[in-house]
């Protein structure tokens, strides 16, 4: 019997199971459009970094260099990525030998096949990370110019779909862009890990073809390289957190759908969709349904399970396939969906119609006064605040009972509880409580940093958009970085090309 050397023995003879085609080839078949163009850059720009170092003949670079330009303007739908031939590089292999013969070996000099996938991958991320950032932005900027519209707009606030205090619509939609503006700036910094080349790393430890790495990030425009070549080729904890942070965003703009689905109901009746966010029953002629916020909450919860299968996967042990095939697809998919729900509570914000007097209506029906009253007590009766507590949860209680709201509250009826619960008055019979109780003066009595007194929630707004704009800003400053690098390779190969040609 033969023995086969330590490591699992030469290549397999034969072509590949069909099972394994179907299954494991067609996945990542599957994904080559999200590779397509950057497969072409890190190709050119690995044949641009062999003859530049005179490891690979004029002509054979030259050669090359046409062939991966025709591949680069030949969309990915059009080019023959077959699972036959395996994955998506192996596909592209097949089909250079079969144009140019040997002359594509060169292609493997000092690269294994993984390395040029991970540079395609980085390609597409980063430039789908910097979009996200610029959307999330100005997200915040549209959330920021509606407060504004809305620093006067009285509503009651809530918790746990209760009435909690009186504020404003302005500054409750201020408590979405804050968060959104934080997952921007995030992503922006886990661009700067991401836009890192692993070009160079080899397998596990570089090559000794390639002594100079940062060539080939140079030429596509990264940031730097990815020091460690071993880690280079393997890491996954910056496509986790950049999930994780566009799962985060996401979660931000579900939160706000739920409530907004819940107040354009005709229970609530606060806010009204725009026509075109809506969706017509085709069964009951009443019904405008607010679909695009149930695609809001449900791209939620796919990103959270995107997230979660990610890493299941890879948690696999290190220097492993599994750790990376299914991130080519996974991670554009995850990020793509991202953007477009970005995109689409962004609509949702910038159309949405609001209805101040339903607002102040249930406002003024209900008691969420009561937190300022009983602050009140513990300023003007000198009692502590878990007795003014007391005393204002029985006058509500009574008041609700008696059909009389919170801002029709009495001096009277505070004595009366004040009487059942401490075994004597207070001394509030005949006092004018109009002022404690007016919603209005309470939101404008909340002029401390980040209250929703009107002149703070205009201040914050103000802040906001300056904030929102420099971050797009340089976000789009990215993109641009992008496209110029890489229109500089694609220039680079074919003036490189046409010299070889024409010494």
């Amino acid at each position: 019997m033969t023995e086969l050397p330590p490591g699992g023995g030469p290549a397999p003879r034969g072509g590949a199971a069909p099972e394994l085609v179907e299954s494991g080839f067609h996945l990542e078949n599957a994904d080559a459009p999200f590779l397509h163009h950057g497969l072409n850059l890190a190709d050119l720009a690995h044949v641009l970094d062999l003859r530049h170092r005179d490891l690979v003949p004029a002509a054979a670079a030259a050669t090359l260099l046409d062939l991966i330009l025709e591949a680069e303007r030949t969309p990915a739908e059009e080019f023959p990525y077959d699972a036959a031939f395996g994955e998506p590089y192996n596909s592209r292999e097949a089909y250079f030998v079969s144009r140019v013969g040997d002359v594509a070996g060169w292609l493997h000099a000092g690269r294994p096949r993984r390395e040029a996938v991970r540079i395609a991958l980085r390609i597409h991320v980063r430039r789908q990370i910097a979009e996200l950032a610029a959307e999330a932005g100005r997200f915040a900027s549209v959330v920021a110019d509606r407060s504004r519209e809305h620093a006067h707009t009285l509503m009651p606030d809530q918790t746990y779909l209760q009435q909690a205090q009186p504020s404003t619509f302005g500054h409750y939609l201020l408590s979405f862009a804050y968060p959104a503006l934080r997952d921007a700036r995030r992503l922006l910094d886990e661009l700067d890990e991401i836009d890192c080349s692993p070009g160079g790393a080899g397998c596990v430890n570089g090559t000794r073809l390639l002594d100079d790495r940062t060539v080939v990030a140079d030429l596509l425009g990264f940031a730097g390289v990815i020091e460690h070549t071993r880690d280079a080729m393997w890491q996954v904890d910056g496509f986790i957190h950049v999930l994780a942070t566009a799962a985060s965003l996401v979660s931000t703009l579900s939160k706000l759908a739920e409530d907004l689905e819940i107040w354009s109901s005709a229970e609530f009746d606060f806010v009204d969709l725009a026509d075109g966010f809506t969706r017509a029953s085709v069964l009951m002629p009443q019904k405008r349904n607010p679909y695009s916020l149930a695609i809001i909450r449900g791209a939620c919860g796919v990103l959270i399970g995107r997230i979660s299968g990610f890493l299941a996967v890879v948690k696999s042990p290190s220097a492993r396939s599994d750790n990376l095939i299914y991130a080519y697809g996974e991670v554009p998919r995850a990020l793509d969906l991202a953007l477009r729900i970005t995109r689409l509570a962004t609509g949702v914000v910038r159309t949405l119609q609001v209805h101040p007097e339903r607002m102040t209506e249930e406002l003024n029906r209900g008691y969420s006064q009561a937190t300022d009253l009983a602050e009140h007590l513990v300023q003007s009766c000198d009692i502590d605040y878990r007795s003014a507590y007391l005393i204002v949860g029985r006058a509500v209680r009574d008041a609700s009972r008696d059909g009389v709201p919170g801002i029709g509250i009495t001096g009277e009826r505070v004595d009366a509880a004040a009487r059942e619960q401490l075994g004597r008055t207070l001394g509030m019979a005949g006092t004018d409580l109009s002022a404690v109780l007016d919603p209005w003066r309470i939101v404008q009595s909340r002029s401390a940093p980040g209250g929703a007194a009107p002149d703070e929630v205009c201040r914050m707004a103000g802040d906001l958009s300056s904030r929102s704009a420099q971050l797009t800003t340089t976000a789009t400053d990215r993109l641009a970085v992008f496209d110029r690098t890489e229109r500089g390779v694609l220039a680079t190969a074919r003036a490189t090309a046409s010299r070889e040609e024409n010494p």
